[in-house]
This record gives structure tokens, sequence and C-alpha cells, in this order.
């Protein structure tokens, strides 16, 4: 699956080169929303809760990389939460949010397992910084360097034109690599042979424009044998690449 971020920001992807999870807990919903909207902007897969029951229910199975977890929720509170979460993900990296800013709330919360303490009101772009900080120190997720274009399990390195999908090494000529990297760079949109003529080849073959089919069928061979297909034919209007399902 392929993520977007802000201009210039680094991404950060789960080993298996998906987006990072993240649950959020909090009974004010419109607050949940604001916080989901700025995590999904970052690129990353996000859930959200509103008490403590469902939130141990959610996590145990969507596995979130990290929590942002509210202190006071309506059934129980936060810190009786994250003893529950911690039995399934022991390490979990977990940011409170309360509107408690005491010391003593503040000792209390990172004393019963929590990594990190925002108090209210506070801006999201705060929250989302703190976060990051967790998750790349946590180890859970991996950095995906500017010149990395991925789609599903499909990683392909435009400075060592290096290309994987899985574990899997692939070895792609020039014009194959070129092709594919046109497709990644425009994951579930259909492209037409005129669009990839232009792009790859760099002029129009007139009526040789079955040379996109022979190389779609190269690169097929290659990427998609034995696998669940990513290279996909819209008749009549071009090719696309997306996830395999």
């Amino acid at each position: 699956m392929t993520t977007t971020t802000p201009q210039g920001r680094t991404e950060l992807l789960r080993p298996d080169r998906n987006p990072v999870r993240v649950l959020v807990v909090d009974d004010e919903a419109p607050l949940a929303e604001l916080l989901s909207m700025a995590l999904r902007y970052e690129g990353w897969e996000v859930r959200s809760a509103g008490d403590g029951a469902s939130a141990v229910r959610m996590a145990r199975d969507f596995r979130p990389d990290a929590v942002i977890l509210d202190v006071m929720l309506p059934d129980t509170d936060g810190l009786s939460v994250l003893g529950k979460l911690r039995r399934d993900l022991s390490e979990v990296p977990v940011l409170f949010l309360t509107a408690r800013d005491s010391v003593e709330d503040r000792i209390a919360g990172l004393t019963a397992g929590g990594d990190d303490y925002v108090t209210k009101p506070f801006s999201l772009e705060e929250v989302v910084a703190r976060l990051r900080g967790l998750i790349r120190r946590s180890g859970t997720a991996t950095v995906r360097s500017e010149s990395t274009l991925v789609v599903g399990d499909l990683v392909l390195d435009e400075d060592s034109h290096e290309v994987s999908r899985g574990t899997t090494s692939i070895h792609l000529t020039a014009t194959e690599f070129e092709l594919l990297r046109f497709l990644m760079r425009n994951p579930r949109r259909v492209l037409s042979k005129a669009q990839i003529l232009d792009r790859v080849w760099n002029y129009d073959f007139g009526g040789q424009a079955n040379v996109v089919e022979l190389y779609i069928s190269y690169l097929r061979k290659k990427i998609d044998a034995g696998r669940t297909p990513m290279i996909h034919t819209r008749r009549g209007a071009g090719y696309l690449i997306k996830p395999g399902e």
C-alpha cells in the first residue's frame, strides 16, 4: 500500500512495508476525529475507540504500532486500559492525553507504563511529532527514504535500482525498471498506452504501441508470477498497479 506524507517529511512504515497503525482512544468524538485526520495525513492507518472496553477489543484485532490514550474515559480510566493493553501488546508505545497537568498526574501516567504525556489543549503538530518520535524509538517502524516507492509488498529503490516483492529480489532491465517506476508513481491510476509511451520511451511509437503490451507482459512474469496479481489491464483504457488483494 502506497502512503503519502507532507512535503519534505520522511515516511514511517511497518517492517512489512505497510502503513503504521495507530489506535486513538478518546470519548470526545470531535477531538478523536481531528487526531485521526492528522494521523491519516501522515499516511498512517488509524482506528478510534470511545471507551476503554472497545479500545481493548479493537487493539487485539487491529494490533496497533502506537496508541493515543485519553486518561479520562466514560467506563474506566486510561491507566486501567493501559494495563490491559500491555497484556497483549507489551511493547506498543502509548501517548497519554489528559486535561490534568499536575506533576503527580504525569508521574502516575509514566509510572503505569505510558511512554509520553500531552496535556489538553494541545496542538495536533505536537501530538504527531511526539508520536513519530515514540514510534521511531520503539523500533516498530522503519524510515522510508525519498527514493523508495512502495505499493503493497512491492518495493522499488530509485537510487540503487533495486526491486523486491516481499523477500524476493527481482532483476529488471532498464526499460522494465522505468515502466515499473512509472506505474508505481501512479498507484491505482489507469495509465494509457500513449502516456506510458511518452513517459518511458519519450516519443510516440505510432503503430508500434504494442511494445507497451509486450513490456507489461515481461513485468507480469517477474512481478506477478506465482503471486497475487498487482498489474492490471483496463480494456480500452490502459494499465494500473495496485496492492495484491
